[in-house]
């Protein structure tokens, strides 16, 4: 094991007996493409590894690029190489064998060393950190220091926001630092910077007359705050720039690898690299690989070997191997603690579905969809998913309220009568409630028998600009206001709404770590009271589907965060399950 720049160059070969040798390239590439532990030797010969070994050879194929092939189509020799990244990983891989490796013991010191160095919290943080803050700020620090990325994965409403702030205050003096976050979520962060980090020059990057001198005079002390909207559309000036810091929150909005955003946030150019996110899993594990590689860039290696060693035998063949292999590679970079875990004082929370029975009219017309829906998914080409989806969502729609499909019919929906009852009773005991939906037409018809009962109310979708949208925060979180509704788009992330103790889903969404994320903003650090949760679900719908399919989804992010096996996500033809009677 020898080093080149960033890089471990390895190579290596198997002794089987006085004259015959295999070389590691071989057996790497091998690995990759067998789920056997015979290796062909040729003239009707096998090489039979023990466990032991092969699953030292899988550890290696896990974090090691093999050599291209030649062009007469053979594999070149040597070559091998794995990212310093991996350094505990190649070291724990490569027990029991004889090694050269002296550049991999001068890095295991080096990062020993980091790990042990005593962290304190920055006294100019003001703020009395919680002891898993406090534990989570030092571990930050501690793989900052190390060289490596890490991605802060705690539970909605554990204070994410304070632990990178206490980061940041530790690394001010070694260069300007850059917060990369949705939108709606800038705000929040030069509000919570003034708060809890005021010694630090925290500025939006927003007016065009001073965004180029912003970038330019950036200096020791400074935190610039960026929406990835604006960090896509600037993505040069900012490469350009050297950042000590890089903080990417709600990191699941880089999900997309190909999207230009998580291009632009992967160029820049930084000592550190953290990734806040709550749901770093969503739907699937390319979404992990997603933010790992803007964490740390060649861990999980290209996006078509982390599909051929993790994504397909997990996803498709639900293979328990593989993903205890993703789950150790990534375990030293990802912390993720659960609210049940660290705050016992934290009050209950209460989860409640209510079964809505729609008239006869109205499901007469969504059985007409769904048949409709049906015919028109079985007719799709076996690639065509977006066609199964988009009948998937009419009828979503439909089972929130007809007039969402054909609003000339007039039919008013089940739902919107049991809503206006269940928020009048909220009102009537002096509750304060949120209301999220994925839809805002469906919110508008909500809030039109709320608005005629004299209910108070505030409202928030993806279209509130930034100001309006921390007035109504502030506003309902001060009383003005018994009820706030909330599009997805927009209250997904970013919010504290402590004020309300019910949480109202009005149409369950395919993503349960989206529904986690909006009662997190009532059930956080601050909530003193239960917080009761209300899933409405239409009786005969899609809706009970779409809430039975949430376990699976749960599955696969905890196999991998945490120790549960994982499940496959929906295939087409299980969507196409969905719309069967």
């Amino acid at each position: 094991v020898k080093r080149e720049g960033q890089w471990f160059a390895i190579d290596g070969r198997l002794q089987v007996d006085e004259g015959r040798v295999v070389e590691l390239a071989r057996l790497i590439e091998w690995a990759g493409q067998q789920r056997s532990r015979f290796v062909p030797l040729g003239e009707d010969r096998w090489l039979a590894l023990t466990d032991r070994l092969r699953q030292q050879i899988d550890d290696l194929a896990a974090v090691i690029e093999a050599p291209r092939s030649t062009g007469a189509g053979r594999r070149s020799g040597g070559g091998l190489r794995a990212p310093m990244l991996a350094a505990e990983w190649l070291d724990d891989a490569l027990v029991d064998t004889r090694r050269d490796d002296a550049a991999l013991r001068e890095q295991l010191g080096v990062l020993q060393a980091a790990v042990d160095a005593p962290v304190q919290v920055p006294v100019t943080l003001q703020a009395e950190l919680r002891p898993y803050q406090t534990q989570g700020f030092q571990w930050i620090a501690q793989r900052a220091q190390a060289g490596f990325g890490a991605c802060l994965a705690d539970d909605m409403g554990l204070g994410k926001t304070v632990q990178a702030l206490a980061l940041l205050l530790h690394r001010a003096s070694q260069g300007p630092a850059l917060v990369v976050a949705p939108t709606s979520v800038c705000g929040n962060w030069i509000d919570e910077a003034q708060r809890f980090a005021p010694s630090l020059r925290t500025r939006l990057y927003g007016a065009q007359e001073t965004r180029e001198t912003l970038l330019r005079q950036a200096r020791p002390g400074d935190v610039i705050v960026v929406s990835y909207t604006l960090l896509a559309q600037a993505a040069e000036a900012f490469a350009a720039q050297r950042w000590s810091t890089v903080v990417a929150d709600e990191a699941q909005a880089i999900k997309n690898a190909s999207a230009k955003r998580s291009q632009a946030i992967r160029e820049l150019n930084a000592d550190f690299r953290l990734a806040l996110s709550g749901t770093p899993i969503e739907n699937r594990l390319g979404e992990l690989w997603a933010i790992m590689s803007f964490v740390n860039p060649g861990l999980l290696g290209s996006a078509q070997k982390f599909s051929e060693r993790f994504v397909v035998p997990i996803e498709r063949d639900r293979e328990v191997r593989a993903q205890r292999m993703l789950r150790r590679l990534i375990a030293p970079f990802v912390l993720r603690r659960l609210k049940s875990e660290v705050l016992q004082d934290l009050p209950a929370r209460i989860e409640t579905t209510l079964a809505v029975t729609p008239e006869a009219d109205e499901a007469a017309h969504y059985e007409a969809l769904r048949r409709e829906a049906l015919s028109t998914a079985l007719n799709a080409g076996p690639k065509e998913r977006i066609h199964v989806l988009a009948q998937l969502t009419r009828l979503r729609r439909a089972a929130c309220d007809p007039r969402l499909v054909h609003p000339d019919l007039g039919i008013v929906g089940a739902k919107v009568v049991a809503f206006t009852e269940l928020a009048q009773e909220l009102v009537a005991n002096r509750h304060k409630a949120l209301v999220f939906s994925q839809f805002t037409d469906f919110l508008a018809l909500l809030r039109a028998p709320v608005e005629a009962a004299g209910i108070r109310h505030q409202y928030l979708d993806g279209s509130t600009p930034p100001a309006e949208r921390t007035r109504r925060i502030n506003a309902f979180q001060a009383g003005e206001g018994d009820l706030f509704f909330i599009s997805l788009k927009a209250g997904g992330f970013g919010l504290n709404l402590t004020a309300a103790d019910y949480v109202v889903i009005v149409d369950p969404w395919w993503n349960p770590a989206a529904e986690d994320q909006a009662t997190g903003r009532a059930h956080r650090i601050g909530q003193t009271r239960p917080v009761t949760v209300y899933r409405l679900v239409t009786r005969g719908s899609i809706e009970e589907r779409i809430v039975a399919l949430h376990h699976d989804k749960r599955s696969l992010a905890q196999g991998i965060l945490e120790d549960i096996d994982a499940t496959a996500v929906p295939s087409v033809g299980e969507l196409i399950g969905l719309l069967e009677s």
